[in-house]
């Protein structure tokens, strides 16, 4: 690497710290006026509290969340400030061409997507984990709550033969009521249990079904039994009855995948969440790429205005993906779509704009 691309890689690293830096404490300022009240409310939350269990995993949530934005308007800044000292005309006049002079932009950009990848697929699902639980426990209205922590009329397919239904249940207290089970052959029932109550029990991994009626069907004859209190092993735990995104963030991918193949087994039709939530991790990352050509190109030449033009630009870009990101993660999560074609719109859309800004700029 010679002198010249260190001295820009150095440029690029540096910048997008800077940026990121600016960024992360804005973010806090807000979200610390949000929820100043909720803190209060609370006289036995500690500061140290609020700051480990909190903070430390909001910051790391947003720095990863804030990657490609802080890496774009860093670009920009430090191109368009080459640019219009002119250094990129006498890196020009040395015969330097655009697609040698993005060498180690690329460099750069490839190690924040390598720290990017690591963080959405591993170290951000256990930190939301823990502020979520934070904030379900300090944050979260009394109705909020209890709207979230029950599951009604629930339906799984536990294996080729066996299904479950559940009235109500209740993944606080990890019980429910009106709950059935049945067993097929083919399409002819083989048996069919019901009890009025369920719990489950953390400790042992077992069901305790009270007032419960079994019936077995036989060629012949049917033959019912039933009792006040019988414990069972069912192949499910309470985790599998909350379907929603939310879970999915909390989720590290090698989890998150087994999930997805172990439900895809059990019948869940509709998965798409979460496999959005799964591709997601990693088209993000790939997008400081799209994005680093795109804001080089911009920012390449120097235009009338300087950098608050160029600036301007790069940022109205910026949110065009966010946005056109929030609607393919929308679109992607809706039955019956590819999950993956739409997570990767974005950037398919704005590497075609990058291409045509490199052709453009190499001109």
């Amino acid at each position: 690497m010679k002198i010249i691309d260190r001295y820009i890689l150095k440029r690029y690293l540096v910048t997008f710290v800077f940026t990121l830096l600016i960024l992360i404490p804005i973010a806090m300022a807000i979200d610390i006026s949000e929820k100043i009240d909720n803190f209060l409310e609370h006289p036995d939350l500690g500061f140290y509290q609020i700051v480990d269990e909190y903070y430390r995993n909001f910051i790391i949530y947003y720095a990863n969340t804030f990657m490609p934005l802080a890496l774009f308007i860093a670009v920009i800044l430090f191109t368009s400030k080459l640019s219009n000292n002119t250094e990129i005309i006498a890196i020009t006049n040395a015969k330097v061409s655009f697609t040698r002079f993005l060498y180690p932009y690329f460099v750069g950009a490839t190690l924040v997507t390598l720290i990017s990848l690591g963080m959405n697929h591993f170290v951000v699902p256990n930190s939301s984990k823990i502020r979520k639980n934070f904030e379900k426990e300090f944050i979260k209205s009394s109705s909020q709550k209890n709207k979230a922590k029950y599951v009604t009329d629930f339906s799984l397919q536990l294996t080729d033969s066996t299904y479950i239904f559940i009235r109500r249940y209740n993944t606080m207290t990890n019980s429910g009521y009106d709950f059935t089970s049945e067993l097929y052959d083919g399409l002819k029932l083989k048996s069919k249990l019901v009890a009025d109550n369920i719990k489950y029990n953390v400790k042992d991994s077992i069901f305790g079904l009270t007032n419960w009626r079994k019936r077995v069907i036989y060629k012949s004859h049917d033959s019912i039994f039933s009792g006040s209190k019988i414990d069972t092993v069912f192949n499910f735990t309470p985790k599998d009855l909350i379907y929603k995104s939310a879970l999915a963030q909390e989720m590290p991918s090698d989890e998150l995948l087994k999930f997805i193949n172990i439900s895809r087994k059990r019948g869940v039709k509709n998965l798409n969440a979460y496999l959005v939530e799964f591709h997601k991790r990693t088209s993000l990352p790939f997008a400081s790429y799209i994005l680093t050509i795109i804001a080089v190109a911009l920012a390449y030449r120097k235009r009338r205005g300087g950098t608050g033009v160029n600036l301007a630009i790069g940022i109205g870009i910026m949110f065009l993906y966010v946005f056109l990101m929030k609607i393919a993660e929308v679109l992607g999560a809706v039955a019956g779509v590819d999950s993956l074609l739409y997570v990767w719109i974005p950037n398919i859309f704005f590497g075609c704009v990058a291409i045509y800004l490199y052709f453009y700029a190499r001109k």
